[in-house]
This record gives structure tokens, sequence and C-alpha cells, in this order.
């Protein structure tokens, strides 16, 4: 097993106080935010100084009941080979359903959403995993994920469903303290019986991250310093195993320049400490983990498979309430639906501020309010950036912002970036100048 030591997720708004961090061993980077033949700077510096990088996938969606893109899959093994890197890492999620296979609108969920963890679950992500070890030039390691919301009928716990996942694929786990620290408070399950079940000699890796709790469950936010509970889970890990590798992550609501640095060298003091804490672990019990176990699962892949196309119905049934406003599923709790249905909403709402920056400055502080009203009964469809023009151009239909300035420079905006080429410069004069006169 690749031994990586402690490192930190790379992100460009830190990238600069990531190579100035003393004692960094290995760095991890979203796959999706990569492109293969133009690595950013910061990137190619830390590669040249020997410090491993390690692409880490969002959108595969291998627990959903499509089988795996065959696109995606090169992609996230493109990036690999350009990255040099010893493996790759995806979730153990679904992040879309419906189309073809449950005759239904393709929805995205522009998030992780946990799989049923029933065996027929099981069966179709087993089938999914292997077809992306075929695909991919280095072993997967796949993550668990956070979850405000659980589905009724679970047939295995968390352990478990790792373990024979594990047993049957041969997949590295990356395990996610914090993720294990909020299934504790979302879903009273049990972080050392999840660690008691899992093939411990599989773990590629371990993620530690901040969080909060908010409207009575706990956000996996990675916003915010990490809390001591999920400390303590990383101690009792290490009780168990010394984990090749132990990555910080930290995705937003960064502290200001003069405090990053510190903050994150704290933070990477006390992981060090949690690892370092402890007897030295017992040694792995052997638990299988290796490919070519058990078989069972979906059917051959000609023709419709009932296991998938019900575990597609079921996905798109519970994706459909969360984006779309549609009646719950049975079993769901209501409550925790509307947490994580208003969870989607505003982590979109940041991401197309972020992608198209010039909206939140045009309506100011109703931005967000608009687009969490807008977001009810849109889903996300075509990525971001389609999304943020779709936005635009519903406030437009509905004669909104009602300021006179506002709704112009709006109009401006969604037909500069609607059209098929962006105008001309002598476009843009007349534009600003006829804009220049009804300010007069």
């Amino acid at each position: 097993m690749e031994q990586l030591g402690i490192g930190i997720g790379w992100r460009p708004e830190i990238a600069e106080a990531v190579e100035a961090l003393p004692g960094v061993d290995w760095v991890e980077v979203v796959a999706e935010n990569v492109c293969p033949g133009r690595l950013p700077d910061s990137l190619a510096r830390l590669r040249s100084r020997g410090v491993t990088v390690v692409p880490h996938g969002v959108s595969l969606g291998l627990g959903g009941a499509d089988r795996p893109s065959e696109r995606g899959l090169a992609e996230l093994a493109e990036r690999a080979l350009a990255l040099g890197s010893p493996l790759v890492t995806e979730h153990i999620a679904f992040v879309r359903a419906g189309g073809a296979l449950t005759a239904s609108p393709r929805l995205e969920a522009g998030h992780l959403l946990p799989v049923p963890r029933t065996r027929e679950a099981l069966d179709v992500l087993c089938e999914n995993v292997r077809i992306a070890q075929d695909s991919l030039p280095v072993p997967l390691a796949l993550e668990n994920i956070a979850a405000l919301i659980s589905w009724p009928g679970q047939e295995l716990t968390e352990g478990q469903f790792l373990a024979e996942l594990v047993e049957r694929t041969g997949v590295r786990l990356l395990i996610d303290v914090a993720n294990l620290h909020t299934n504790r408070v979302n879903h009273d399950e049990d972080p050392a019986a999840a660690l008691d079940a899992l093939p411990l000699e599989a773990i590629a890796y371990v993620h530690v991250a901040g969080g909060v709790e908010r409207d009575g469950v706990w956000h996996d936010t990675h916003a915010h310093p990490v809390a001591e509970p999920v400390l303590a889970i990383l101690r009792e890990l290490r009780s168990r195993v010394c984990p090749p590798g132990v990555l910080l992550e930290r995705d937003d609501d960064f502290p200001a320049a003069g405090e990053l640095a510190g903050a994150l060298g704290g933070e990477l003091t006390a992981i060090r400490a949690a690892v370092a804490e402890g007897p030295p672990p017992a040694r792995a019990r052997a638990r299988g983990g290796r490919p070519g176990g058990p078989r069972s699962g979906p059917g051959p892949r000609d023709g419709v498979d009932p296991a998938r196309e019900r575990l597609g119905i079921a996905q798109a049934a519970l994706l459909s309430s969360l984006v779309a406003g549609t009646p719950a599923p049975e079993g769901f709790d209501h409550r925790r639906l509307g947490v994580q249905s208003r969870a989607l909403a505003a982590k979109r709402a940041s991401i197309v501020a972020r992608v198209a920056p010039e909206l939140p400055g045009i309506l100011g502080d109703g931005y967000r309010p608009a687009f969490l009203a807008y977001a009810r009964t849109r889903p996300l469809r075509s990525g971001y950036r389609r999304d943020a023009l779709d936005f635009a151009e519903q406030l437009l239909l509905a004669g909104q912002p009602s300021d006179d300035n506002a709704r112009r420079l709006l109009t401006r905006w969604w037909e500069d970036r609607v059209a098929p080429r962006p105008p001309r410069r002598a476009g843009r004069i007349m534009r600003a100048a006829r804009a220049a006169l009804v300010r007069r």
C-alpha cells in the first residue's frame, strides 16, 4: 500500500498557502477541476518537488443505477496519468437519476447522495466498481459519504456494506472520519462499530474535515475547523491500524490571508498528534479484499436489468422530491428531506455565484432569496453556467428585478452570454453609449 503521509486538499483559493506549509507530504485535487494538458502552476511546482498529487472524483456516481460513463472514466484515467498518481478516488454515492432507464427527466443533484444499504443496491454498486476498475490505469479507492437522510429498509450497517464491497471487488477504501461523525449525529450510527467491521488492510487513506450543527443535524461543510469528536474517531481508527495517509479537507470560508497558514497549520498539527497517539495498532485482520470474489448481482449488460431499473426508479423519486418539489417517497423522514432540499439549493446558489459573480453583483442582497425561490421548481439539468442563464431568464420574464437599472444590467448580461457569439467591439461601444444616455 502506498505510504502517503500527512496531506491537505489543494484548492486554487489556498494554493500559495498550501505550497508554503511545512511538512505536507501530498495533496489531493478535485479531479473535475484539473485540465490534464494545462496543470495549474502551483500543482506543477508541487509535483516538481516530489509531492504526490491524487485526483479525487466527485461526479461519476458509482452508486447510481446507470453504468458509469465511459467518458467520465476516460477523463479520470487521463488525470491520473497526467498527475502521475498512485491511485484515484471517488465516492459511494449517486449524483444523478432519471433518464432512459426510468423514462423520466434526467436530474442532477449537484451533491453526493447516499446509496440504499440493501443487497440489491450493493449488487449494482459492485458491478459499477468493477467497470471502473477495468477502465482505470491505477487502483481505485472509494469514500464513505456523510448523509443528512437515510433510506428506509436498510439491510446492512455502514461497516457491513463497506466490508462486503471490498470483499467482492477488491476496491480500496478512503475512510472519512468526519463523515462517520456526521452519520453518528444524524443517524445514531456507531463509528467504532463501523471501524470494527472494516477490512482495515484495504484503507488507502483517511479524510478529516470540519462541519457544523444546523437545523438539528450535523452538516459536513468542509468550511469549519475540525471538531474534537472527529479527531477522536481518527484516534480510534489509529488504535486499530496505522493509515497510509491522512488528509485535511478545507473547501470554503477560508480564514483571511494573514491567518490562513496558521489556521491550516494548526489543524495539520492536531491531525499529526492524533495519528501519533495511542499504542501501536494490532495487526489488521485478513478480510478478503481481493478481486475475483463473489460475482453475483446484476444480470447481462444487454437489455433492461430489473435491479438497476428498481434502483433507478427509487433514486429518481427521491431526487425529484429534493430538487423539483415532487411528493416525498414513502418511508423517508419528511423533515430531513426538507433539510436536505434546502442544503442542495443553498449549495447550488453558492456555486452559481462563483460561476457567475456578476449575478450577486447586479442583484445584491436579493440574489440569494431569488435564486432559492427559482431552485425550488427548476432542477439542475445542464451544468451551472446554464443554470445561471436560466435563472436570469426567469427573473427577466417575471419583470424582475424591480429596479430599472438592475433589470437593464441583468438583461445585458444575459444577452451577452446567450447569443451564439459575443458582441463585436462596435456593438459593445453602442450598447455602452445607450446605457450612458439612459443613466442621464
